[in-house]
């Protein structure tokens, strides 16, 4: 097993079950782009690399593909194959993992891919795609023109160290990536609603960084997301609120 990073395997593990209440849903878009454009259907098989608690891994399952979860943290695959029973869960990491050659048709990686960006992960993913096979990477990014947002960023921001991040793009030096097409972006709206304590607290605080912050630093943070959903006047007050998003979704096809 190749080692994880250290906020990933300290965060996730100590925060799963506030991973699986606060991260967003996905646009229901979504099920037509792994449809037609990474090509999922019965009779084929994905791989999702990274699948953390079943979030994504979940959306998969109406296209009738046949499913592998791939997660290396032992709390998350826990949760997944507690709400997911039909689906197989393996412990596996993007370099390693427990698959034949050319044995799938696909390997998406949803909100994970940041993490290992590299070209060993690169070449592993090569190794167990079949010829014309497809990578799909999917992120929920925040809408940042929105004040209150924005604002839930500048909290967080102290923390993040040397945490591999989307908004980084260092996720995109691995690309043009050896024996793959380029990859094409389908980018679609997404509002994730309910209570302030869901939406904003719990999502925040399953940041892996923040998740992985000692008990009184994590209370910090927590005192001033509620300041915010207290005191920002389009979240004062309100039992039920609405966090813009955007779901950025690639996809790259394995060449022969």
């Amino acid at each position: 097993m190749t080692a994880i990073h250290h906020a990933a395997a300290q965060g996730f593990s100590s925060q799963a079950d506030t991973y699986a209440r606060g991260r967003p849903d996905y646009p229901a878009e979504i099920d037509t782009w792994l449809r037609e454009t990474v090509g999922l259907s019965a009779g084929r098989t994905v791989v999702d690399l990274g699948a953390g608690t079943g979030k994504f891994t979940q959306l998969l399952q109406p296209t009738g593909a046949t499913l592998i979860a791939v997660e290396p943290v032992a709390q998350m695959r826990a949760q997944l194959a507690s709400k997911l029973p039909a689906v197989q869960v393996v412990e596996g990491t993007a370099e390693s993992m427990p698959l034949a050659d050319a044995s799938v048709d696909a390997v998406v990686c949803a909100q994970a891919f940041h993490w290992f960006a590299n070209t060993a992960a690169m070449r592993e993913i090569r190794r167990v795609l079949r010829p014309g096979g497809r990578l799909g990477l999917i992120w929920n990014v925040r809408d940042e023109s929105v004040g209150w947002v924005a604002r839930l960023t500048e909290i967080m921001k102290p923390f993040e160290g040397d945490a591999p991040r989307f908004h980084r793009g260092d996720w995109r030096k691995v690309f043009p990536a050896e024996g793959f097409g380029p990859l094409a972006l389908t980018s679609l709206p997404y509002t994730h609603t309910g209570a302030p304590e869901q939406v904003i607290v719990d999502r925040v605080m399953s940041v892996s960084f923040i998740a992985s912050l000692q008990p009184a630093q994590q209370d910090a943070v927590r005192q001033q997301l509620h300041e915010v959903i207290a005191h920002d006047p389009a979240l004062k007050g309100q039992d039920t609120v609405s966090f813009p998003y955007r779901t950025e979704a690639y996809c790259c096809e394995r060449l022969s």
